[in-house]
């Protein structure tokens, strides 16, 4: 079944890969960088696209996009526009791979990029992440994570969603188990009887029975089971609550599901908090990088 586009980006429809590369280079080019003219015409593409804008811009000027890009902009705004030219596997990819490598392991971008892919969309990870890194990302990640946080990672990268029955337990290896190896569909209908028999939601469960890495990773699957758009809605509004804000979940969810269900993850936010995401967003950032989020935005739903 295919799903009707819920992104807030959509393919311009008189498309010109040429001129827009034009366009690009001539912003680009001599004093000073005119960053309104980037980020109006990179957020007004798909992604698809915007390679071809790539590969063009390398055909009429011989140089690399990304790389003038980096030269040109800087901060948040650059990391924001580079995110955007990036095919979307090459972003998860380099996402996980950096999350991964260097001292200490960024837990959290494992969790939401595993909890919340498809399982086709995990296996072409995998291939991806073996082409650019040669390396087996099942082994990187075992190598950097432990216990059942590991266990529960590893079954997700495997993508094994096979229905089956299995006693429930409180003991972390059922969860792990049931919540790796179900359609999210056989999930909605485990937590119905769960909640049935105990009387309770399992969400509840998780947070009294497990702790850390891993009740983060068991909630995360529990949500994206239940629905992906409020499981990143909620992501969003946790990355800028409070003081200081969390640039880069901000930059990963707006630019990863800006094509796939950005509609519906506003629809949610403005059911689950007391504002439109589009609020949140212009009070907690400024100059071109506010201008591009919005713009991916697509709108307020004050």
């Amino acid at each position: 079944m295919l799903q009707a586009n819920r992104g807030t980006v959509k393919p311009s429809t008189n498309f010109n890969a040429s001129a827009d590369a034009e366009v690009l280079h001539k912003a680009m080019k001599g004093l000073g960088t005119n960053e309104d003219a980037i980020l109006q015409l990179v957020t007004a593409r798909s992604n698809a696209q915007r390679q071809e804008i790539k590969a063009s811009y390398k055909t009429l000027y011989g140089k690399d996009l990304i790389g003038d890009l980096k030269g040109e902009l800087g901060g948040k705004f650059e990391t924001l526009i580079v995110a955007l030219m990036t095919s979307p596997i090459t972003y998860d990819v380099t996402s996980l791979h950096n999350a991964i490598k260097g001292a200490g392991t960024d837990e959290k971008v494992l969790v939401e990029i595993l909890a919340s892919r498809t399982s086709q969309q995990v296996k072409q990870i995998v291939a991806a992440y073996k082409q650019e890194y040669d390396h087996d990302l099942e082994k990187d990640i075992t190598g950097d994570t432990s216990g059942h946080f590991q266990r529960l990672l590893v079954i997700l990268l495997q993508a094994l969603f096979k229905a089956g029955e299995q006693k429930f337990g409180t003991d972390e290896q059922s969860f792990v188990t049931i919540l790796g190896n179900r359609s999210a569909e056989h999930l909605r209908k485990v937590f119905d009887a769960y909640m049935k028999l105990s009387g309770y939601e399992i969400e509840e469960s998780i947070k009294r029975e497990t702790s850390g890495n891993l009740k983060d990773l068991l909630l995360a699957v529990v949500k994206c089971a239940r629905s992906v758009p409020a499981y990143f809605a909620e992501t969003l509004y946790y990355a800028m609550k409070g003081s200081g804000t969390d640039d880069n979940t901000l930059i990963r969810v707006m630019v990863t599901r800006s094509e796939a269900d950005l509609l519906d993850i506003r629809a949610q936010f403005r059911r689950l908090f007391a504002c439109s995401l589009h609020s949140m967003i212009k009070g907690d950032t400024s100059g071109d990088y506010r201008k591009a989020l919005l713009a991916l935005c697509g709108g307020d739903d004050a």
